[in-house]
């Protein structure tokens, strides 16, 4: 049995939510790993829910992740964490808006990167393939701002972890 590496992406239409789990599926895509996407739109041009999942291992058979399976749960807002969370296995991990202090990003619209930022420090990509596909995804004028807030991000989960 291969391990498999379940990422749900949630929030609200608008957030960059499906852009977050194209990264996402490139970075894992050019660290060697099998990728399966999925999304779920949702109402999204009016700001309704949208989330998307990402599994990626040696050997992934379905796009989308089991209830109860996520390893990882990020959310872009806050309203929808609890209507996520039953996605989240026990043992999963949560990234929320929260992990950022008020007002740290320079701009909200790459709050989607710099919570990526955040979830590469327990997923096993390698720094340098987020940034490759940050470059892939994004137009080059955007990059400068993305690996700021992909550093914001990164940074700031690493200090909660050691503060835990």
């Amino acid at each position: 049995m291969t391990k498999v590496t379940n990422v749900v992406i949630a929030g609200l239409g608008g957030q960059g939510v499906l852009k977050a789990s194209d990264i996402l599926a490139d970075a894992a895509f050019r660290a060697g790993f099998d990728v399966k996407k999925s999304e779920l739109h949702g109402m999204s041009q009016r700001g309704g829910s949208v989330s998307s999942d990402v599994r990626f291992g040696t050997r992934v058979l379905s796009p989308m992740v089991p209830p109860g399976e996520a390893d990882v749960l990020l959310v872009l807002e806050a309203t929808q964490i609890e209507i996520n969370r039953p996605t989240l296995r026990d043992g999963g991990i949560l990234i929320g808006p929260d992990v950022l202090a008020e007002g740290a990003l320079k701009n909200k619209k790459s709050l989607n990167v710099a919570l990526l930022g955040a979830a590469s420090t327990v997923l096993d990509i390698p720094e340098d393939e987020w940034f490759a596909a940050m470059y892939a995804n994004l137009a080059e004028k955007l990059h400068k701002i993305n690996e700021q807030a992909f550093a914001l991000g990164r940074a700031a989960a690493l200090e909660r972890s050691q503060a835990d």
